[in-house]
Parts: structure tokens; C-alpha cells; sequence
């Protein structure tokens, strides 16, 4: 079974950063695509940032690019995700999730098949 745990996540004032990181367990995930989705209140789970298990293919949301950086280490099998310059509209709770097929670095949800439980991260005005 797949376990995905995410952390790191806090209240942070606008301007500032964080890292999130992502602790998968439970397969070998040589295969798999890793991403970052985000979900704040009211709106739909958005896609943030994924990137292949070889970490040679990434993809970013427009509203992130520039600012948030994804990375993998394949040795502890931890997925981090490097915010930098954050506004308050970056305020959701931050889903990890993992797509078995991993061929592409898939934008939809709906196709990802393990998730974390999230970490909620907060930024003040």
C-alpha cells in the first residue's frame, strides 16, 4: 500500500517561503509521476507542480512558475516542493499525490491515484 505524507506546511507572511515535503512509502516508485495539488476553500484541487521519478521532467502551474520549485531525491523518496515569493492567493491545503502510470506529467487529479492527507499552508497579508 502507498503512503504518502506530506509536512511542512505552516502560517507564513506574504513575501516569505516555505518547503513542503513529501515522504512516499510502501512501492518502488521508479515508475511513477509525483505531484503537487493544492486546494483552498471553495475552489477546486488544483494542480501545483509534478515531476517524473527521475526527476529529468517537470511542469508548473502558471501561477506558480518562477516562484515554486519541485525536486525529487530518489534515495529517501521524498518529494519537496520550494515556495518562494508567496501571496496570500498561494493560502490552500497542500495535497502530495502519486500517478502509477507516470508516463507524462499528467495536470488532472482525477488521474493520480494516491494522495496524502495534505498540510495546510496559510499566507498573511
Amino acid at each position: 500500500q502507498v503512503q504518502l505524507v506530506e509536512s511542512g506546511g505552516r502560517l507564513v507572511q506574504a513575501g516569505g517561503s516555505l518547503r513542503l515535503s513529501c515522504a512516499a512509502s510502501g512501492r518502488t516508485f521508479s515508475s511513477y509521476t509525483m505531484g503537487w495539488f493544492r486546494q483552498a476553500p471553495g475552489k477546486e484541487r488544483e494542480f501545483v507542480a509534478g515531476i517524473s521519478w527521475s526527476g529529468r521532467s517537470t511542469a508548473y502551474a502558471d501561477s506558480v512558475k518562477g516562484r515554486f520549485t519541485i525536486s525529487i531525491n530518489n534515495a529517501n523518496n521524498t518529494v519537496s516542493l520550494q515556495m518562494n515569493s508567496l501571496k496570500p492567493e498561494d493560502t490552500a491545503v497542500y495535497y502530495c499525490a502519486a500517478d502509477r502510470m507516470g508516463l507524462v506529467i499528467d495536470r488532472s487529479r482525477y488521474n493520480y491515484d494516491y494522495w496524502g492527507q495534505g498540510t495546510q499552508v496559510t499566507v498573511s497579508s
